[in-house]
């Protein structure tokens, strides 16, 4: 196999409908979670570690609804197994307030680096360790569903 063909391989791969469209929805959620995060620092005056947890709060319960009903096609079933997945998800995003806290406190508390440049770095991280948990730890049936609906056709 040619070089080129596993470039071309490996480009299908990782480049498809769900991963182009969980990059719009990271990027919205960032939005949300970047302006948030600036009232609260700068219109506010909130410390930027408390700014920065109700930002987050409120980017995880938007980005749960794009995930689940635009990135990986889930399908909604009982209100037990919705519950569920939406515990899975914010669960699984703690590990990445952990990650954005613990950088907005070694970058801007010990080293004094500026706060939105900070916030915005650690964003591209979080969007990462978000997709990987999304993919394979909460939304995992709807990749499942959707497969069978294909076969299906």
């Amino acid at each position: 196999m040619s070089m080129i063909m596993k470039l071309k391989n490996l480009m299908d791969k990782f480049i498809n409908r769900e991963t182009i469209v969980y990059v719009i929805a990271g990027v919205m959620t960032t939005a949300v979670n970047m302006v948030t995060y600036y009232i609260l620092c700068y219109w506010v005056r909130m410390d930027h570690l408390i700014a920065n947890i109700i930002a987050w709060i409120l980017a995880v319960t938007f980005a749960y609804f794009v995930n689940a009903g635009w990135v990986f096609r889930d399908k909604r079933t009982t209100i037990k197994e919705e519950l569920s997945k939406m515990v899975k998800f914010f669960l699984a995003r703690l590990f990445s307030l952990g990650v954005e806290e613990g950088g907005l406190f070694l970058f801007v508390n010990l080293l004094h680096f500026n706060n939105m440049a900070v916030k915005a770095g650690l964003a591209v991280i979080v969007i990462v360790i978000n997709y990987i948990w999304s993919k394979f730890y909460v939304f995992n049936n709807a990749q499942k569903v959707c497969s069978e609906e294909v076969k299906e056709r």
